[in-house]
């Protein structure tokens, strides 16, 4: 059975439409999902795309992470059920706890879009199985909110049990504290990056096709259990 991965749409999310591309484009079954929705829909994994959820009132995420369908997703996610944020679903994870530290403005207050190098930290989660340790990958990064940070003892603890699943190398775009792009829980089910892997899946169109490599570790996952 083809393993089914759910891309929720909140008002203001800009990049749904390529999670689902990027999800089928893996082999696995899109299945849109609303932000009003007060069930999963049997969904084997669940990633929250990009955009400015809620127009980033409040703070950016904050809003979101009251959605009717966090409700759900936090609940399977501490189930187990992979989930996947990408800069605003980022930025949704931690407003909403399953990820520590938060996102704040850009060093230097510019919004940064360029096509980024990253180092690939953590490979025993759900999202970056296929990868090598140290591997480095070009995917795109557009973001004004991007900033990375955690008091010292989070940030100890995220080195220290292997929690950076994402390094900027060549570059910070952003200011983020030690150079932390993404994120992942302890049972490492849950990742959050701010780089788009979504937009780096076929090289005719994107930068490379390295952001591929997450959809595809999470379908081979779910496939294998």
């Amino acid at each position: 059975m083809t393993a089914r991965i759910g891309v929720v749409t909140f008002p203001g999310s800009l990049d749904d439409r390529d999670a689902l591309r990027a999800a089928r484009a893996a082999g696995a079954e899109p299945v849109p999902l609303w932000h009003g929705d007060h069930d999963l829909r049997g969904v084997d994994a669940v990633v929250l795309p990009g955009g400015f959820s809620y127009g980033d009132y409040l703070r950016a995420g904050a809003i979101a992470s009251f959605a009717p369908v966090m409700a759900e997703v936090v609940a399977a996610a501490r189930a187990g059920l992979p989930v996947l944020g990408i800069c605003n679903g980022f930025q949704v994870l931690c407003e909403s706890g399953l990820l520590p530290g938060a996102l704040i403005r850009n060093a230097g207050l510019h919004f940064v879009c360029r096509d980024q190098r990253l180092r690939v930290e953590s490979t025993d989660t759900a999202w970056t199985g296929e990868y090598a340790a140290g591997a480095e990958i070009v995917v795109p990064v557009k973001n004004g909110e991007g900033r990375y940070v955690a008091d010292e003892a989070t940030l100890d603890e995220l080195e220290a049990n292997g929690r950076v699943a994402f390094r900027y190398v060549g570059g910070n775009p952003n200011g983020a504290l030690r150079d932390i792009a993404g994120i992942r829980n302890e049972a490492g089910n849950v990742v959050g990056l701010m780089p788009h892997p979504e937009h780096a899946i076929d090289p005719l169109t994107g930068p490379s096709a390295d952001g591929l490599g997450l959809f595809v570790s999470v379908l081979k996952q779910l496939t294998a259990a």
